[in-house]
C-alpha cells in the first residue's frame, strides 16, 4: 500500500488521464465496452480516446486498433471491458505497455470464490510488477465530470445533467453510487467526481477519500464503506478534508453480525469493528448517515455550501404542533432552541398579532394568504443574527402550483439578503418545488425532523472544521520493552512514566516481607497474587481486599499462595502485591486495543455494570490531544456521573482527560509492541485531586 502522498500522485491516471484506451470497445453505447466512449465523445473529454476491438475497424466514429500493441501513443489509463476468464491476459498486454493505471470491470474473481480470488492476486502481481495501479477487478469504474474523462459503465451517468457539481463519491459498492448519483440528480445536483473501488484489489476506497480531499473541485465527500484494509489512510483522508473544511458523509455497513458476514461474502473486506469505525469517522468530523435516505439528503444540504456561524437554531412553522416536533427533535440533536429576544418578539407581533413569538415561531396560516410576511418575519429573525440557521415549516405551499412559485420566490429574495446564513424548508412538497430550492442553495425536506437532522448535521460539520489541528509528539513515549510477560507492578510503573497516574505497589516475596510493605504503605491495604504469566487474578482467587492488619496480611498472603499454586500449579510466582485500598471517586475503565485496520484505539468507559452490561464505552484512534480526550469522555451516556449527582462532588474531568491523551500517545508510539493495556479500575477522584490506576495488565504482541 503507497503512503499517502504517492497515492494522490498514483491516482492522478484515473482522474486525470491524457489518453484513455477502452479494451473490448464495442459500438454499442448500453455495453460496458461502449458507455464509456459515448459518454466522453458527449462531454467533451480532451485527451485521446483508443478504442481496442480487433473486429472493428472503427468504433463510433474513432479509429480502432486491434491490439494494445498497435497504439503507438503513451496510455495514461485502459479500461478492461472484458470477461473475467480474459482479464490476466488484458493485465499482461498493459503492464507491457506502461500504461500507468487500469480500470477493470470484469468480475468473478475474489467475491466469487478461491478460484476467483487466486486469479485475482496474479492480476494484482502483474499490476505491481510494471508499477501499473489497478482500480477493480469488479468495478463500476471512475469518472471525472470535470474533464469528461469517463472510464464507467454507471448509467446515471447518462442521467445526469450537463457540467459539473461540487460532491465527490468513493464508494465500494458500485450499484450504491450509481443510485446515489441519481437520487443526487434528481435534486439537480452534479458530481464532481465518482470513483467506484469493487474488490480493491489495489485502489482502496481511503485512497480515493484522500484524493477527494485534496481535489479543488469537490467541496463534499460522501463515502460507501463496507470495509477498510489501511485504517491509518483513512485517517489521514479524513483529517485532510476537515483541514480542507470539506464535509464527509458515510454509511459504513456491517453494524451487525449477519451484516458483517454479508460484507465478507460480497467484496471479502475486513469489515472490523463497528464501535470503532464508527468512534473513528466521530473522532475526524466525519457524519455516518444510517440510510440512503440521510445519506443522500446529508449530502446534498452539504453541497449547498453554507454551514450554521453556531449551534442556535430558529424555527418558523405555520403548525404549533409540528413546530413542537421539530423543536424536541433539534433539542434532542444537541441544537440550542434558543427563544428570540423579546424585542425581536414584539417585532413578529407586529406584522401578526396571533403569531407564537418565542421559538418556533408560529406564524399561523396568514402565511399562506400573505406571501410578504415570510420576508417581513425572516428580516425580524435573521437581520439581529441570533440564529445560525433557520427553518421553515410552511405546510403544502411547495405542493400547490401558484403558492409554490410565490414561496420559491419568497425563499428566492431571503437568501438574497442573507447568503451566509443556513436556510433550510420543510414540508409536503414537489420535486420541482425542491429542485428549484436547491438551486438557490435551501435544502427542502418533505419530513419536518429531516430539516432539524440536517441542520444538527451541518452545525456538527462546522463545529469540527474549527477544531485546531494538534502536533503530537510521541518521541518521549517510547519505551524499551521488557522481555516476557510483564507483571502488575511493572505495568503500574510504565503508565506512571508516561503520565497515566497509577497506585504504588509493592511485592512480598513472602509472608514477613509482605507485613512489612503493608506496614510502610499504611492500612488498609490490598493484596494481590504477583505473577507476570497471571492475568485474571480474581479468577484464581488470588485477590483479597481491605486488610487492616499484620495478621490479615499474613493470613492472606497463605490463602493467595495456596490458592494459585492450586489452581495454575505451572505460573512462576514473585510472591504477592501489596498496595494501598483505595476508596471514593468514580470507577472508570481505561483499555487500548490494537485494531486490525486502526492500530492502537483507546476505550474509555464507567465501570461496574456500566460495562458489563450497558456496554457504554467509547472508543478514539491513538494519538490524541486533551481537548479530543475530552469530547471522548463526553460521549458515554453515564457522562453526568462525573458531573457529580444527587450533592456528590464532581470528579476531576481534566486528570482524566490528561490520562487518556498520554495513555493515547503511549500506545501510538509502541503499536508494534503492544497488543493491549487496560486500567480496570481506573479511580476518577474528586475534582482537583486527580484520577488513579488501581489495577493494570499490559499485553505484548505474541512475537515480541
Amino acid at each position: 500500500m503507497p503512503n499517502s502522498d504517492q497515492s494522490l500522485q498514483s491516482l492522478k491516471p484515473f482522474f486525470e488521464p491524457r489518453s484513455i484506451a477502452i479494451i473490448g470497445a464495442s459500438s454499442n453505447p448500453a455495453k460496458p465496452g461502449g458507455f464509456p466512449i459515448a459518454q466522453m465523445l458527449k462531454r467533451g473529454f480532451a485527451g485521446d480516446i483508443y478504442p481496442v476491438n480487433p473486429k472493428q475497424p472503427d468504433v463510433q466514429g474513432l479509429k480502432a486498433y486491434a491490439s494494445l500493441s498497435d497504439i503507438s501513443a503513451p496510455i495514461d489509463l485502459a479500461i478492461c471491458a472484458l470477461p473475467g476468464k480474459l482479464a490476466l491476459e488484458v493485465t499482461k498486454q498493459c503492464a507491457n505497455a506502461d500504461v500507468k493505471a487500469m480500470v477493470m470491470f470484469s468480475a468473478g474473481f475474489g467475491e466469487v470464490d478461491d478460484a476467483g480470488a487466486a486469479l485475482q492476486a496474479q492480476i494484482l502481481t502483474a499490476a505491481n510488477n510494471a508499477n501499473m495501479r489497478l482500480l477493480g477487478p469488479n468495478s463500476l469504474g471512475v469518472t471525472n465530470m470535470t474533464n469528461g474523462a469517463i472510464a464507467s459503465f454507471a448509467p446515471s451517468i447518462a442521467m445526469a445533467g450537463e457540467g459539473a457539481g461540487n460532491i465527490g463519491i468513493v464508494t465500494q459498492s458500485g450499484a450504491f453510487g450509481n443510485i446515489a448519483n441519481i437520487l443526487l440528480a434528481d435534486q439537480s445536483l452534479q458530481l464532481s467526481k465518482m470513483m467506484a473501488t469493487g474488490n480493491e484489489a489495489d485502489v482502496q476506497t481511503a485512497e480515493g477519500l484522500l484524493y477527494l480531499a485534496e481535489d479543488p473541485a469537490t467541496e463534499v465527500i460522501m463515502l460507501y464503506l463496507e470495509g477498510c484494509a489501511d485504517g491509518p489512510l483513512l485517517i489521514e483522508g479524513l483529517k485532510r478534508a476537515r483541514a480542507n473544511k470539506k464535509p464527509v458523509v458515510a454509511i459504513k455497513v456491517g453494524r451487525s453480525e449477519i451484516g458483517a458476514q454479508a460484507v465478507a461474502s460480497h467484496t471479502g473486506a475486513l469489515a472490523g469493528a463497528d464501535q470503532v469505525f464508527d468512534a473513528v469517522l466521530r473522532q475526524f468530523g466525519a457524519y455516518r448517515a444510517d440510510s440512503m435516505e440521510e445519506f443522500i439528503q446529508i449530502g446534498a444540504a452539504a453541497s449547498l455550501g453554507v454551514l450554521p456561524k453556531n449551534d442556535q437554531i430558529g424555527i418558523v412553522t405555520v403548525s404549533g404542533g409540528v413546530g413542537i416536533m421539530m423543536a424536541d427533535d433539534a433539542e434532542a440533536r444537541g441544537l440550542d432552541v434558543a427563544p428570540m429576544p423579546q424585542f425581536a418578539q414584539d417585532k413578529i407581533k407586529e406584522l401578526v398579532p396571533f403569531a407564537g413569538t418565542r421559538n418556533p415561531l408560529d406564524m399561523t396560516a396568514q402565511v399562506g394568504a400573505d406571501h410578504s410576511l415570510l420576508g417581513k418575519s425572516m428580516d425580524v429573525i435573521l437581520g439581529e443574527g441570533f440564529y445560525g440557521a433557520v427553518t421553515g415549516f410552511f405546510g403544502v405551499l411547495l405542493r400547490m402550483p401558484k403558492a409554490m412559485e410565490a414561496t420559491v420566490s419568497a425563499w428566492q429574495d431571503i437568501k438574497n439578503r442573507f447568503p451566509n446564513t443556513y436556510l433550510s424548508v420543510a414540508g409536503p412538497s414537489t420535486k420541482e418545488a425542491r429542485a428549484a430550492l436547491a438551486k438557490i442553495g435551501i435544502p427542502a425536506f418533505e419530513e419536518p425532523t429531516h430539516a432539524t437532522r440536517a441542520a444538527a448535521a451541518m452545525a456538527g460539520f462546522a463545529e469540527s472544521f474549527t477544531l485546531p489541528v494538534s502536533e503530537i509528539d510521541l518521541d518521549p513515549f517510547v519505551r524499551n520493552w521488557p522481555e516476557g510477560g510483564i507483571g502488575e507492578q511493572a505495568c503500574l510503573e510504565m503508565l506512571r512514566e508516561a503520565g497515566v497516574p497509577a497506585v504504588e505497589a509493592r511485592i512480598g516475596c513472602d509472608e514477613n516481607e509482605a507485613v512489612g510493605q503493608a506496614q510502610d504503605i499504611g492500612f488498609p491495604v490490598v493484596l494481590k497474587i504477583a505473577s507476570a504469566e497471571i492475568v485474571h487474578k480474581t479468577e484464581l482467587n488470588g485477590v483479597r481486599l481491605n486488610l487492616n492488619s499484620a495478621d490479615e496480611v499474613r493470613q492472606a498472603f497463605r490463602d493467595v499462595i495456596a490458592s494459585v499454586q492450586a489452581k495454575a500449579p505451572n505460573a512462576p510466582l514473585e510472591g504477592c502485591l501489596i498496595a494501598p485500598m483505595v476508596s471514593g471517586g468514580v470507577e472508570t475503565i481505561v483499555g487500548m486495543t490494537n485494531d486490525p485496520v486502526f492500530g492502537p484505539v483507546i476505550m474509555f468507559g464507567l465501570g461496574g455494570v456500566f460495562v458489563e452490561v450497558l456496554e457504554d464505552v467509547t472508543f478514539r484512534a491513538a494519538p490524541f490531544d486533551e481537548a479530543e480526550a475530552l469530547r471522548m469522555i463526553d460521549d458515554i451516556k453515564g457522562r453526568k456521573l462525573l458531573d457529580g449527582q444527587r450533592g456528590a462532588q464532581p470528579s476531576d474531568i481534566k486528570a482524566l482527560a490528561r490520562a487518556l491523551s498520554n495513555l493515547s500517545k503511549l500506545c501510538a508510539a509502541n503499536a508494534s509492541d503492544v497488543l493491549s493495556i487496560e486500567a480496570n479500575p481506573f479511580l476518577v477522584m474528586h475534582e482537583n485531586q486527580g484520577a488513579l490506576a488501581l489495577d493494570a495488565v499490559i499485553l505484548k504482541h505474541p512475537l515480541k
